[in-house]
């Protein structure tokens, strides 16, 4: 892993009660679909936003709003496409 710092997480951590520990990608992303469908049933959708970058690429922010307007239900995303 050339270029890499030392420091770098190369596996996911999950937050316990007692810190961190290690897990698989798989179990990573179905620990936060979990919990962001937790938080949208206990919240509702608009309590979810998000801020996209206006220097990425025109396919990541239709994909970052999509996700927001399809998965999530909301219509909260934003940019700093103004500055």
């Amino acid at each position: 892993m050339s270029g890499f710092s030392k420091g770098r997480l190369t596996t996911p951590l999950i937050r316990t009660t007692t810190g961190h520990r290690p897990a698989s990608w798989e179990e990573a992303f179905d620990c936060v679909v979990s919990r962001l469908k937790e938080q949208i049933e206990k919240h509702g959708p608009h309590a979810f936003g998000m801020f996209s970058c206006s220097k990425t690429t025109n396919e990541l922010n239709y994909t970052a709003q999509k996700f927001v307007r399809s998965v999530v239900g909301c219509n909260n995303i934003d940019s700093c496409n103004r500055t």
